[in-house]
């Protein structure tokens, strides 16, 4: 089984949200950002991860997958 492009960004995204403060949200500007991170962030709010389609807060549901994402990073980047 391999992740695929789209899974590969979801993921992307989500480990630059900071779980220390989940007051801090991401503004994803689409005037600036890349059309696959526009598309990533409103993916991920079609699916109830976000509050707003252009990033915004973690729901609890995202703020969950923002952790697994985040240490599934971590283990594969252990030494």
């Amino acid at each position: 089984m391999s992740l695929t492009a789209e899974e590969i960004d979801d993921i992307n995204l989500l480990i630059q949200y900071d779980l220390a403060n989940t007051q801090a949200g991401l503004k994803i500007h689409q005037r600036e950002a890349s059309a696959t991170t526009v598309e990533t962030a409103a993916r991920l709010h079609q699916r109830g991860l976000t509050t707003m389609d252009d990033g915004g807060y973690l729901t609890s549901l995202g703020l969950e997958a923002a952790e697994h994402a985040q240490a599934l990073v971590t283990i594969l980047r252990a030494k």
